[in-house]
């Protein structure tokens, strides 16, 4: 399994941008898809973007389409979340996960291995 850190949440205004990171160890993360989800309080875990083994293949959930981007460094065992035009709504816990290719992309329970998140608060 591999292991997976996210950095890089805080507190911003409506409007600012954050990039997150997730950065992975005892795997080389160039083996596996990544993919970011978010959970607000009292709301299921949601799908957020997704990034397949080599970069190539990327999708994004319909609310958050042009302003997010994921891209990956395979060469630093890190993928990335572009946070751009933040809103209120995208208050959340952030989470990066990782799975083999393959399989639905935008479901957690296809995922095998989780960081533990990190805070993204926009506030209006």
């Amino acid at each position: 399994q591999v292991q997976l850190v996210e950095s890089g949440g805080g507190l911003v205004q409506a409007g600012d941008s954050l990039r997150l990171s997730c950065a992975a160890s005892g795997r080389l993360l160039g083996s596996y898809a990544v993919a970011w989800f978010r959970q607000a309080p009292g709301k299921e875990r949601n799908f957020v973007a997704y990034i397949n083994w080599s970069g190539s293949t990327t999708y994004y959930a319909d609310s958050v389409k042009g302003r997010f981007t994921i891209s990956r460094d395979n060469a630093k065992n890190t993928v990335y979340l572009q946070m751009n035009s933040l809103k209120p709504e995208d208050t959340a816990v952030y989470y990066c996960a990782a799975k083999s290719p393959g399989g639905a992309y935008e479901k957690p329970y296809g995922y095998n291995s989780w960081g533990q998140g990190t805070q993204v608060t926009v506030s209006s």
